[in-house]
């Protein structure tokens, strides 16, 4: 309430100054412009035209959003709304003084051409100049304070306007105990130059020439921050990262510049995975805000790698409540404990429970009344669920046909599965399960379309991401710490890799396509996930190590293991038979739904059930090649297997 009424006098303040700029802006002009009798006789008008006109410049200025910025971040689009209003007052004077005032009242003009040119300026000056003498005034005063916390000078790496945006965030505060004490390019045209006050010393490749002589002078740097051009295949990172081997010093990332602006960016340490792969695709946040700010969002094994993400994403984009379903207690403290130290607004609370528990679930979802539900729960590694493929039915099968119908009783608006690529012409466990949820969910899609009701079942494939938990990223970062060998199943092992956050942002971004009321393209039933270019696991294997400072079949072995149960050489993200679409949106593709009714899905169900219980494998191979044609598990993980066609995985994967 306090702050609330601290706003409100803030806002009304600013109002009162513009206000009072417009009066005075008028007065000067007189003041300046006449003198003696020409200027008692202006005046003595003055008090007939001021109020309305003071009154019809504040309408104006709040036209061009003067009072909805705050004078701390004054900046040129705010200078250029000013002189926006500035202009149109003074157009309006020059229909008052030459149509109204000269021809119908005085015969001759109140202002003239000289005085409405110098009103112009001075209403510029006026509304402009306390603004920026403010923002300085701050500027200067948490300059001085970020100066005398900060104590690691820090080496800042990249192109000049997003080192600007850092040096910003520095001085600001934001990024404590670091002060900017140089500048690193990739761009040689850069050296020599300064960007707010800081100098540049130099290119990426001199990073240790330069660190050296710092530290010979005494003014060693005690931390490098990396902004997101310096690690672009043009600077060449590779390269600049092993010259700083020998410095031993810790090196940062800027995670999440470009999204909020300086004053919201953060550092995290620079992985080996933020080299690995292509650029990430633009995330229309304001989308993302719109989609989710409010909303009362279930995420089923919120605790697990993407699960974990998309709960930090919800939080970050104005979720109203966030209920977060998890079987693992530790992944559930894991969870609720970081959002918990995150500033938001989101009221989040964890659940323990199983997705396989249909009447637990479905009491939760009624109790919590979503209004989009995520399921992201499921058992995801190939070689387990090969092994052990009761649970992967149970799980991904079962489990996930819970959720839906559980989605569907409360009423919720939008339901997304988590899917993966491995669900296209499946040839593993995981596959079939994923592919026969997905079907599940587009009968159920396909019900609500008949009946034109407002709820949308969607689900969204992609590929490997990168840190997720047994993925192969942290499998190779562990062996390397060992020492090696790094294992590798084969050298023509082909995958799609994207970051975490990536992956869960164009989910969402999905997520927000399929809308109930059909608003926007086609409807679509599964959405795909662009991947960007295949990488070979070997190529991947051998620039992990380089990375890493050594050099493969020199300092650490690749080992060829040999493809495992269920895998196959390459991945595919839309069947052959399956009809794709675009969404027009950046990162997502679409594909129209493919799948049996709903009658003959709980058939399959019933028959699986049967299954489970007798623990009769063959059994329920012969139903889920019955369900899903493409399944044929005895051609899997033979060469080529499951290859697309060139021209599907063309377009599948153009960024």
């Amino acid at each position: 309430m306090a702050q609330s009424s601290k706003q409100s006098f803030k806002k009304l303040a600013v109002i009162a100054h513009d206000l009072v700029a417009t009066a005075l802006a008028i007065w000067l002009v007189f003041v300046i412009r006449f003198e003696g009798v020409q200027l008692e006789e202006h005046l003595r008008y003055l008090p007939r035209f001021l109020p309305a006109f003071v009154a019809y410049g504040g309408l104006v200025y709040w036209l061009f959003s003067l009072y909805r910025s705050k004078w701390r971040f004054a900046s040129l689009p705010d200078l250029s709304n000013i002189v926006k209003a500035s202009t149109i007052l003074t157009l309006s004077l020059v229909v008052i003084d030459y149509v109204l005032v000269s021809p119908n009242f005085y015969g001759a003009f109140y202002f003239g051409k000289i005085s409405i040119a110098l009103y112009w300026l001075v209403q510029i000056a006026l509304l402009g100049g306390p603004r920026l003498a403010y923002r300085y005034f701050k500027f200067w005063r948490s300059r001085s304070h970020a100066a005398r916390e900060a104590s690691l000078p820090a080496l800042l790496l990249g192109r000049g306007f997003e080192v600007e945006m850092v040096i910003r965030a520095m001085e600001a505060g934001t990024m404590r105990r670091l002060r900017p004490a140089g500048i690193l390019s990739p761009r040689a045209d850069d050296l020599g130059q300064t960007i707010r006050g800081v100098p540049v010393l130099g290119l990426l490749s001199q990073i240790e020439q330069v660190a050296g002589d710092a530290a010979e002078r005494g003014e060693g740097f005690r931390r490098i921050v990396a902004t997101p051009s310096a690690l672009l295949p043009d600077a060449e990172p590779d390269k600049w990262l092993a010259r700083t081997r020998k410095l031993a010093l810790p090196i940062s990332r800027i995670d999440s510049l470009g999204e909020g602006g300086a004053r919201d960016s953060e550092l995290a340490p620079l992985e080996i995975e933020d080299l690995l792969v292509r650029s990430t695709v633009r995330i229309d946040r304001e989308r993302l805000g719109a989609f989710l700010k409010g909303k009362r969002v279930i995420v089923t094994g919120g605790g697990g790698s993407i699960g974990s993400e998309i709960c930090l994403r919800c939080a970050a984009f104005g979720a109203a409540e966030l209920l977060i379903v998890e079987s693992s207690e530790p992944a559930l403290f894991q969870i609720t404990e970081q959002l918990s130290v995150q500033e938001h607004a989101t009221v989040v609370s964890g659940v323990l429970a199983d997705v396989r528990d249909r009447d637990r679930i479905t009491a939760l979802f009624t109790a919590f009344a979503p209004d989009i539900v995520i399921h992201a729960a499921a058992l995801k590694h190939v070689p387990y669920l090969e092994a052990d493929w009761s649970e992967g039915v149970k799980t991904n099968i079962f489990g996930s046909v819970n959720v839906t119908d559980a989605a569907i009783a409360a009423n919720a608006k939008i339901f997304v599965l988590i899917s993966t690529d491995k669900a296209i012409e499946p040839v593993s466990m995981l596959g079939a399960t994923k592919r026969f949820a997905e079907m599940y969910a587009q009968s159920r899609d396909a019900e609500f379309v008949a009946a034109a009701a407002g709820m949308r079942l969607v689900a969204v494939r992609f590929g490997n991401v990168l840190g997720s938990v047994g993925s192969v990223v942290p499998k190779f970062k562990a062996q390397i710490a060992r020492g090696g060998p790094l294992t590798v199943t084969s050298p023509d092992m082909i995958r799609y890799f994207m970051t975490i956050r990536e992956a869960c942002d164009l989910v969402l971004t999905a997520a927000s396509h399929a809308r109930p009321d059909g608003v926007e393209a086609e409807r679509a039933a599964v959405y795909v996930l662009k991947m960007g270019q295949p990488v070979r696991i070997m190529d991947l294997a051998e620039r992990m190590i380089r990375l890493a400072g050594f050099e493969p079949g020199e300092d650490i072995e690749i080992v060829v293991t040999g493809v495992r149960p269920g895998e196959r050489m390459n991945e595919i993200l839309f069947a052959r038979d399956e009809p794709m679409a675009e969404t027009g949106l950046d990162g997502v593709m679409a594909a129209k739904p493919v799948f049996a009714n709903r009658a003959r899905l709980q058939g399959w169900l019933a028959r699986l059930e049967v299954a489970l219980k007798a623990d009769d494998r063959t059994a329920a191979d012969s139903i889920l090649d019955e369900a899903i044609p493409d399944f044929s598990r005895r051609h899997s993980a033979s060469p080529g297997d499951g290859a697309p066609e060139p021209s599907r995985l063309a377009a599948a994967s153009r960024p």
